[in-house]
């Protein structure tokens, strides 16, 4: 396999990604691969909020508190 030189580098996962799929997919295969992928990133997601939740010892309470606050900044239209 021809080695090619980037200016921007590629992540490991991006590297192996192109050695993995370095063949065309049917579109069916591609989009199990996207849904497969997906989900697992939504699972590490959430494994990490639940953590935090956790560790802060959250309830309900904490959670609604946090849905309903409005915190941003003024719009300034300049």
């Amino acid at each position: 396999m021809e080695q090619v030189h980037l200016n921007m580098p590629l992540s490991n996962m991006q590297l192996e990604l192109l050695k993995l799929f370095s063949r065309n997919l049917d579109e069916t295969d591609l989009m199990a691969l996207k849904r497969m992928m997906v989900k697992y990133l939504a699972q590490k997601a959430t494994k990490l909020a639940d953590e935090v939740w956790d560790e802060k010892k959250w309830t309900e309470k904490d959670m609604d508190d946090l849905l309903n606050t409005h915190e941003h900044s003024p719009y300034n239209p300049k």
